[in-house]
């Protein structure tokens, strides 16, 4: 990457499959691009600027969701600046073949291929079996390697027993011990497993993980180990846990969870989703520096943050009700030993009797096959592809679209997935529902190719009709909207300039609530009822808008049969929009959770789908002249949904990995803007501000002046475009821009043996290099189309600004 940044001077793209690991490689890269010369730029959640700023000098490193990724990359292709993109890093390849992020991921990268002859791509992954697949869809080669810095042991239990995993054995493992711990019979009613036994093997000194199966059995295990725990336990790091449960409650506005309350001081903690960000965030610090010795976490830890362990335990060989996939095993034993701390990992798969022949099988089969998701995921992968395509004008007939298919991923597989449809067939339905569905138009003439080739050796003319993007299509590629809701979106927007409420934020916020976590949705009807008569008048207006009466509720509350027919989704919609109107209102997650029942885990992720949606349904309403008056609105509600605190903090929490806690710390010591926060001095941070290491102030400080690097460079070129002539002005020699005066170019005498055999333009601005002197010229300065040079060797040249020209010196 630093080669293609520094030395290519090229863009690069890093994509990563969650928001916690971009806003940590955005923290750890920060300190990298200030010191060397290039920013890196954070695509997730609502953050990221489409296309992305133009700079002048320094390229940038942008990491990505997958999401934010694909959106990138369309807006660098409309813009014509996709060449301009060096390398592509994909972490996690193997997500290719998960769901609609699956297919996201796939589109991007087979853009990538069509539109830039370029741009390089990487794919990195530790669970790829048909990387053959893979590699004939990217033309890529095929690096592997066994190597890993810790050695990792695998062992299986089996009641008191552990046995190593050995692929050279019969039945796949050898005995290696029985386990020397001393239960009492109350004990083993309460450790059937005898988890117990192994974690103590390792804790307080090293660290542990635990997966567990669910989210109620990591909080429950939890607390099991904690009850047989000694008390010898609490003294380890005493001081920094009492510390931790004090920032959590500070974090929480005082609130804590009991389980966290009981089970810190030993050292143990619950890691899954049901946590809140702050949460999450002040738990895995303190398990990075060892102040917690023990996750008990659920399988979304495998592929999250990086929080290693010396060992990692299976609690059982399943996820949910789902047995464990041989990925998935894989993921989970890889977080075992840490590189520089540990000589080696190992790692316990508990298992019962029953499911012993399924286990062996388990550690000894291939890695399960990757497939392709582009047409499984019907409205989020094939017809989002067609119409982007088209909307971009990748492809825009029948006949481009079909050959660009053929180069996909799923092109590559397509004799194993389609079974009873031809990839043509696919395509052709695919483009007729885009057009019955509004998004595309078909053009009645046929382009000039068709009209040469329509009667050769394809297979009509419809291959030759193009396809233009309706205003919808457009608004809906711009706004990356599923497009099994656009029309829902649309009429919706519609409805709401009929008589959009602004006395109070909540017609706003129903308009951007969310449609795929509605449906998902299960409302508690009682606190339903008991919300809705606390409405204003106004507040109960924006109910009866969107189609939702009191009556209807309290009904519902009072378990009474209702004749009338209710859209489900708009009622459930309109609740999410009631916890998230409370949520802005009080700013305090656990108030909102405990008034409406809810997790507080669930309630900051639909806090963040809020947020992210908010943002697509500004770039929609951007691209319909009729939505004008949501622009400024959805602009301020997106931040607030994003930040969701008091508007002094805002800027605070703009730095990544600053979330509310950090940010109400470091304003109360006096960090009040970004400014303070980039001039400051680590050490003094570390004093200042309570449960912060040396690393996360010195990255808070990069990242800070990452940030402030970004702004100030964004506004020089603000000002420099602003005093730039225009290139048509009457008397005005053209001349290039900026960034053609700075590009670099190579010029050759004819018998140089080169061959970059290329020569600037007549009347650019040249830097002619002589050995190791540089001589640079103005763009006044102009080169005959035959330049005489003194000697059979190649002359880089550099065009540069008037004011460096060597003739004025």
């Amino acid at each position: 990457m630093l080669q293609e940044l520094l030395c290519r001077r090229k863009d690069v793209l890093m994509i990563l499959p969650y928001v916690a690991i971009v806003q940590e490689k955005v923290s750890g890269l920060s300190s990298f691009g200030i010191e060397l010369g290039f920013f890196v730029e954070e695509y997730a959640g609502s953050k990221g600027k489409f296309p992305p700023i133009k700079r002048r000098e320094k390229k940038s490193l942008y990491i990505a969701t997958i999401e934010k990724g694909h959106s990138l990359v369309n807006s660098l292709i409309e813009t014509g600046r996709i060449s301009n993109l060096g390398l592509v890093v994909v972490d996690e390849l193997h997500m290719i073949g998960e769901g609609s992020r699956g297919a996201i991921l796939e589109m991007t990268l087979a853009k990538i291929l069509y539109t830039s002859k370029t741009t390089q791509i990487i794919g990195m992954s530790a669970t790829l079996n048909n990387v053959e697949d893979l590699q004939e869809f990217l033309q890529a080669e095929y690096y592997t390697s066994e190597f890993r810095p810790v050695e990792l042991k695998e062992y299986l239990k089996i009641n008191d027993a552990i046995y190593e995993v050995d692929s050279k054995a019969e039945n796949g493992m050898t005995f290696s011990r029985l386990l020397n711990y001393k239960y009492s019979d109350t004990l083993k009613k309460m450790d059937p497993d005898h988890l117990v036994a192994l974690v103590t093997e390792v804790i307080p000194n090293y660290s542990c993980l635990v997966f567990c199966p669910t989210k109620k059995n990591c909080e429950n295990v939890a607390e099991m180990i904690c009850k047989i725990l000694s008390k010898e336990y609490l003294k380890h790091r005493e001081k920094e846990k009492h510390e931790l449960i004090k920032s959590l409650k500070n974090s929480s506005s005082g609130s804590l969870c009991p389980v966290l309350k009981h089970t810190i001081p030993f050292g143990v903690a619950y890691h899954h989703s049901g946590l809140t960000s702050d949460e999450r965030k002040l738990l895995e610090e303190a398990y990075s520096t060892g102040v917690l010795c023990l996750f008990t976490c659920t399988s979304t830890l495998a592929a999250g943050v990086n929080l290693p362990a010396r060992r990692v335990i299976l609690r059982a060989p399943y996820v949910a009700k789902e047995f464990l996939k041989r990925n998935q095993y894989k993921q989970m034993i890889g977080r075992a030993g840490r590189a520089g701390i540990d000589s080696s990992g190992e790692s316990i798969l508990i298992l019962q009797e029953k499911d012993k022949q399924q286990v062996l099988e388990l550690i000894s089969r291939p890695l399960e096959n990757c497939y392709s998701q582009l047409v499984q995921e019907f409205t989020k992968g094939i017809q989002t592809l067609f119409l982007s395509l088209i909307g971009l004008k990748i492809t825009t007939n029948l006949g481009d679209i079909y050959h660009f298919m053929s180069g996909t991923f799923f092109g590559v597989q397509q004799k194993i997935l389609l079974k009873e449809k031809s990839l043509w067939e696919i395509t052709v339905e695919s483009l007729r529902y885009l057009t019955e569905k509004g998004l595309l138009q078909k053009d009645t003439t046929l382009t000039e190719r068709g009209l040469q080739q329509k009667d050769t050796i394809y297979r009509s003319e419809d291959e030759f009709h193009s396809f233009h993007i309706t205003k919808l299509g457009r608004a809906s590629f711009k706004g990356t909207i599923d497009l099994a809701y656009c029309d829902i979106l649309y009429r919706d927007l519609k409805k709401g300039l009929e008589g959009l409420v602004l006395e109070s934020l909540l017609h706003l916020i129903y308009l951007t609530t969310p449609y795929d976590m509605a449906s998902q949705c299960n409302p508690d009807w009682m606190i339903y009822f008991r919300q809705f008569t606390q409405l204003s008048p106004a507040e109960q207006n924006v109910a009866a808008l969107v189609g939702v009466s009191e009556n209807f509720i309290g009904k519902k509350a009072s378990g009474q049969a209702i004749k009338k027919k209710v859209d489900k989704n708009i009622v459930n919609r309109l609740y999410l929009s009631f916890v998230l109107y409370t949520l802005l209102k009080e700013t305090n997650i656990w108030s909102v959770s405990e008034k409406f029942n809810m997790p507080r885990g669930y309630i900051q992720n639909l806090l963040s789908g809020a947020a992210a949606f908010s943002s697509c349904v500004l770039h929609f309403c951007e691209e319909l002249e009729e939505f004008w008056v949501y622009r400024a609105l959805l602009v301020e509600l997106t931040k607030k949904l994003t930040y969701c605190v008091k508007a002094e903090l805002i800027p605070l929490m703009e730095v990544t990995g600053v979330l509310e806690s950090r940010a109400k710390q470091l304003y109360n010591a006096g960090y009040k803007s970004l400014m303070y926060l980039a001039n400051a001095n680590p050490e003094v941070l570390i004093r200042t501000i309570d449960h912060l290491s040396r690393r996360q102030a010195k990255q808070i400080v990069s990242s800070a002046k990452m940030l402030l690097h970004e702004k100030a460079e964004a506004l020089q070129e603000e000002v420099e475009e602003l005093l730039r002539p225009p290139p048509d002005f009457p008397g005005v020699e053209a001349f290039p821009t900026e960034k053609e005066e700075t590009g670099l170019a190579v010029i050759c005498p004819p018998n140089a043996d080169c061959t970059l055999q290329s020569r600037p333009a007549a009347g650019t601005a040249p830097s002619l290099l002589f050995g190791n002197q540089m001589l640079n010229l103005c763009i006044d300065c102009k080169i005959p189309e035959e330049t005489a040079l003194p000697s059979a060797t190649c002359i880089t040249i550099q065009r540069t600004r008037s004011a460096e020209c060597a003739r004025n010196t």
